[in-house]
């Protein structure tokens, strides 16, 4: 089912872009979608609009795929994801990394909305994400191998680390304070109690949220370079105040501008574009 959907998509993209290939994906994920604006689009389509695509259901997410250049470097943008919490399988929520692979890209960005367990770690704080541990329980791979992807896929280092080094470097150029750390993915919707942040700091995570970590096996298993950011949206339950999605909405926007100029910056460095001054 997942790997007709995957093949579908492509081939209704692939037909509209004709030879368009994009060379980066890019997953935005809640409150970070403002980057898709500074993207020269040559096609821009709905969610409900692709073939095997589901529409998008989280406030936040555009739920659109946007084609087109960013600083002269073909991206391919997904503005939204599916999460597990929503229902879908983990196959759905890697789908738009198997379709990207399928038109063209090798390296893949994703973003995603987090809540900060090291207690550096502030609202509206960009971090690099370095290693994940999935506590989602499940996996995009399980099921009879897709085309292209590998069986065991080594997970040593899901993060590419030149590209980690060349986030860095983004983020000096584009003087964009940022952190790195270990992004921990569990179900949810429910945010985490405080008991499980302490269980979570215990395993060693800096960050947590309810995305992300089935996109990356994905693209792993494809042999595709990865790279990741999380922005801080809360201070996850360590505050003790509640936690609401409009907090996530809000430190986006707060963070939409130094994401945009490190995102940028980096595609500059890691793909040869040229970045505005």
């Amino acid at each position: 089912m997942t790997a007709a959907a995957a093949d579908a998509a492509a081939r209704s993209l692939g037909n509209a872009l004709g030879g368009w290939r994009p060379r980066l994906a890019l997953i935005l994920g809640s409150g970070l979608g403002a980057l898709a604006a500074r993207i020269s689009p040559v096609l821009e389509v709905a969610f409900g609009d692709v073939p095997g695509f589901p529409p998008a259901g989280v406030q936040g997410h555009a739920g659109r795929v946007i084609a087109g250049s960013l600083d002269d470097v073909e991206v391919l943008a997904v503005a939204g994801r599916w999460h597990l919490y929503e229902g879908y399988d983990p196959a759905i929520a890697a789908l738009p990394v198997r379709v990207a692979y399928a038109l063209g890209a090798r390296t893949l960005l994703v973003s995603n909305a987090a809540g900060g367990i090291r207690r550096s770690l502030r609202p509206g704080d960009l971090m690099i994400i370095r290693d994940h541990i999935n506590l989602m329980w499940r996996n995009p791979l399980s099921g009879p191998v897709a085309p292209h992807e590998t069986r065991f896929p080594d997970m040593s280092a899901p993060y590419d680390r030149e590209l980690a080094a060349l986030l860095r470097a983004a983020a000096a150029e584009g003087r964009v304070p940022v952190a790195e750390g270990v992004y921990a993915a569990v179900l949810g919707p429910s945010y985490e109690t405080p008991a499980e942040i302490r269980m979570l700091e215990r395993l060693g995570a800096d960050a947590v949220g309810m995305s992300t970590v089935p996109e990356v096996v994905a693209a792993r298993a494809l042999g595709m370079r990865v790279a990741g950011i999380s922005l801080i949206a809360n201070s996850a339950a360590r505050s003790g105040a509640p936690l609401d999605h409009d907090e996530v909405l809000a430190a986006g926007a707060r963070a939409a501008a130094g994401f945009e100029r490190l995102v940028r910056a980096f595609v500059g460095r890691a793909l040869g574009g040229t970045v505005e001054r």
